[in-house]
């Protein structure tokens, strides 16, 4: 199974004839996404950054509500996240579960609080989780790290960060890099997951955005 970063919080997940996009933003973030054939779209909240599926060609089935889906082979369940004090009802965070190729991706979304138990069970397993690094409306670092000691993946890939070309506020990934004790940190252009290159213990994958500046 294929991961591709293309900015902000929009991954493609790719596999056999199946292709999965995560919160497609529009041009207005200050990048464009290489639209391909899309099967899936996952929305985990209304914001107009995570929400353009309208924007995808052909016509992908959308995952937008808490639940369990099933499409072709791929599955989904959707959980949502807890909202802060006074946040309006409008602006809930769906964590979406996808498996595709055998693999358990988790999409985090904008979570702004740190999820129940109950939650993170029903999110499990989880092998690969996409978790939001740039803070100001998501979670702070140290939310960060105990939420990913929580749902135990194996590969740990941060997103929802300031980029070349993004114009929303939010922070570089620094601050992520300290906290999680990262060294030598190498961006890739893409990563193959496969059941047999998991590992056992959690790693970090950083990716490099392949969004085009508009």
């Amino acid at each position: 199974m294929d991961i591709t970063w293309l900015g902000h919080s929009c991954f493609r997940l790719h596999d056999a004839d199946m292709t999965v996009v995560t919160d497609p933003y529009p041009a207005s973030v200050g990048l464009r996404v290489d639209n391909r054939p899309t099967e899936i779209v996952t929305v985990s909240n209304l914001h107009p950054n995570h929400n353009n599926a309208d924007g995808i060609d052909g016509d992908p089935k959308v995952f937008s509500n808490p639940g369990e889906y099933e499409f072709n082979g791929v599955t989904a369940r959707g959980v949502m996240t807890p909202l802060a004090e006074g946040q309006p009802q409008e602006e809930r965070n769906v964590a979406f579960t996808i498996e595709i190729g055998g693999i358990n991706v988790c999409h985090l979304g904008d979570i702004s609080m740190p999820m129940t138990t109950r939650m993170i069970d029903e999110l499990k397993p989880i092998d690969v989780v996409l978790v939001p690094a740039g803070g100001h409306c998501t979670l702070d670092m140290d939310q960060v790290f105990q939420t990913l000691q929580d749902l135990d993946a194996k590969i740990v890939i941060p997103m929802h960060y300031q980029t070349e070309g993004i114009t929303a506020e939010i922070d570089p990934i620094d601050i992520f890099v300290r906290r999680m004790g990262l060294d030598d940190v190498q961006p890739s252009p893409r990563l193959v997951v496969t059941s047999s290159n998991l590992g056992t213990d959690m790693r970090v994958v950083v990716m490099t955005s392949q969004g085009r500046p508009r």
